[in-house]
């Protein structure tokens, strides 16, 4: 992705493109990856794009009555909704679609070939209609549920904590990959998520025996709390400095043992 082009563009290739098992039904997206033929792609392979939309007051709502039918919100109606554009294209955006979700078709590429097109292109019309239904009503749904903006913030401020994570990690290159060749950048580029993967999954599976070693003691750790708790943390990882590979492995299957305050205080008596 270059500086300059548009995060929307890249969205939907993160979605389905992951390689992984997880399967997600929700994603959250600062307003830099959120445009309407996004909220249309989003809607027409079975899931939901929730941005934090910047300057949310100078968005519009689209309806199929005009902004004379809300006279309480009129100053906040953007143009009508283009019925005729969505069936006329419903047939080909049903195919752009369902190409995203097999795989077909990289998203990026297909949203790529849409803005070279013209405006009265008939897909990019019916997807831009579709979009502005889709944004008109999760836009509603902003305004009047707490959930939703809570949802959404905890998920990008989770993002955020990855980025900062992976900052960390690759501390020399200052967030830049130097090599000139795809195969260099991609080498270091997957080296960087293993080491970034192999520091959460230990964060993870200390934190989940800290729970259940704090539960036992009788401790009240409800999950709702819980699930607030990043794994994504570092402060406790050497990231430099000199590293000693002489002491002895850990056996398979084993964990180190938990520092806990009480032996804390012990050793400092």
């Amino acid at each position: 992705m270059g500086a300059t082009e548009d995060e929307a563009v890249y969205v939907l290739d993160g979605l389905y493109g992951h390689e992984s098992r997880i399967e997600i039904d929700e994603h959250y997206v600062e307003t830099g990856g959120a445009s309407d033929h996004i909220f249309s792609l989003f809607t027409l392979g079975g899931k939901r794009v929730a941005p934090r939309l910047r300057d949310l007051k100078d968005w519009r709502l689209h309806s199929f009555e005009g902004a004379d039918a809300y006279p309480a919100i009129k100053h906040h109606i953007g143009e009508c909704i283009d019925a005729a554009a969505i069936r006329a294209g419903w047939d080909e955006a049903l195919r752009a679609g369902v190409s995203i979700v097999d795989r077909l078709v990289a998203p990026s590429t297909l949203l790529k070939k849409l803005a070279a097109r013209p405006k009265t292109n008939t897909l990019s019309r019916a997807l831009r209609e579709i979009g502005r239904i889709e944004r008109t009503l999760f836009m509603t749904e902003w305004y009047s549920s707490p959930q939703l903006r809570g949802r959404c913030r905890a998920g990008l401020n989770k993002g955020e904590a990855g980025n900062k994570l992976t900052r960390a990690v690759f501390f020399h290159e200052r967030g830049e990959i130097c090599d000139g060749s795809f195969e260099s950048q991609a080498f270091r580029a997957s080296g960087l998520n293993l080491v970034v993967s192999a520091i959460i999954l230990w964060n993870t599976a200390y934190l989940s025996r800290v729970v259940q070693s704090l539960r036992d003691e009788g401790h009240d750790l409800p999950d709702d709390i819980i699930r607030h708790i990043s794994p994504q943390i570092w402060e406790h990882i050497n990231l430099t400095g000199i590293y000693d590979w002489r002491g002895e492995a850990q056996p398979k299957g084993t964990f180190r043992p938990l520092r806990t305050t009480k032996k804390k205080f012990i050793s400092a008596a």
